[in-house]
């Protein structure tokens, strides 16, 4: 069964970068397509972005088009969300999730703890 682990959160100041991973320890991650969500204190999860499992890319969140970046290492096993340029409006619970199905699709079965990230002066 796919279990799925985030990790790479922090707090980082306006501007600065941060790289978050999914990883799994239970199924390789190159035939599935990985979404990334984020939920901030009092509000309702939001979607990101997904890649598919031929590098495919759909922006959910426009707002972070140009800033972030999904990216797949299937050597190691890793789908990475690169953040540049944070906003503390993007501080929030970061997860990735997982689905057979497309990005179109969103329908994610498989979801890691999630990680934080802070985005603070």
């Amino acid at each position: 069964q796919l279990q799925l682990a985030e990790s790479g959160g922090g707090l980082v100041q306006p501007g600065e970068t941060l790289r978050l991973s999914c990883t799994s320890s239970t199924s390789t991650l190159d035939q599935w397509t990985i979404g990334w969500f984020r939920q901030a204190p009092g509000k309702e999860r939001e979607a990101v972005l997904c890649i598919n499992m031929h590098n495919y890319i759909e922006y959910y969140n426009f707002f972070v088009k140009g800033r972030f970046t999904p990216a797949r290492d299937n050597a190691k096993n890793t789908v990475y969300l690169q953040m540049n340029s944070l906003k503390p409006e993007d501080s929030a619970v970061y997860s990735c999730a997982a689905t057979k199905g497309s990005c179109i699709a969103r329908d994610f079965s498989t979801w890691g703890q999630g990680t934080q990230v802070t985005v603070s002066s």
